[in-house]
C-alpha cells in the first residue's frame, strides 16, 4: 500500500507574531515599511564590502602563494649551487691529491736520477783509476825494457 508511509508534517517557521494592538502596521522590529529599502541598501553595501574584503584576502593569499613559490625556486637554486660547489670542492681535492702524487713521483724521479748520476760518477772514477793503473803498468814495462 502506497499510503502506509506517513509523511511528516512541515512545521511553520516561528516568527515574532505582531501583537493585537499593532495590527500589522509595523514590521516585528518596529520599522516602518519606508525604512525597508534603506536597510536593504545598507545590507547590499555591507555585502559589497564583504565581497571586496574577500577579494582582497584572495589576492593576498595568491601573493603569498606566489612569494612561497618564488622562495622555493630560490631554495632549489641555492641547493643546486651548493651541490655544484660540493662537486667542485671534491674535484679540487682530487686534483690536489693527483698533484701531490705527481710531486712525489717527481721527487722520486729526481732521487733516482741522482742515484744514477752518483753510480755513473763512481763507475767513471773506477775507470779512471784503471787507466792510471794501466798507464803505470805500461810505464814500468817501458822502463824495464830500456
Amino acid at each position: 500500500m502506497a499510503n502506509d508511509r506517513i509523511r511528516p508534517k512541515r512545521r511553520p517557521r516561528l516568527r515574532d507574531a505582531p501583537t493585537k494592538a499593532d495590527a500589522g502596521s509595523k514590521d516585528p522590529r518596529g520599522d516602518t515599511p519606508a525604512k525597508v529599502p534603506v536597510v536593504r541598501a545598507e545590507l547590499e553595501s555591507v555585502r559589497r564590502e564583504a565581497e571586496q574584503l574577500r577579494q582582497a584576502a584572495e589576492e593576498s593569499r595568491e601573493a603569498r602563494e606566489h612569494g612561497r613559490k618564488t622562495a622555493e625556486v630560490w631554495r632549489e637554486r641555492r641547493e643546486q649551487l651548493r651541490q655544484a660547489a660540493e662537486t667542485a670542492r671534491a674535484a679540487g681535492e682530487e686534483a690536489r691529491l693527483a698533484a701531490e702524487s705527481a710531486r712525489d713521483a717527481a721527487v722520486d724521479s729526481v732521487q733516482a736520477t741522482a742515484e744514477s748520476l752518483k753510480t755513473s760518477l763512481e763507475q767513471m772514477s773506477v775507470v779512471e783509476e784503471m787507466r792510471r793503473l794501466l798507464r803505470d803498468i805500461r810505464d814500468t814495462k817501458k822502463l824495464e825494457s830500456n
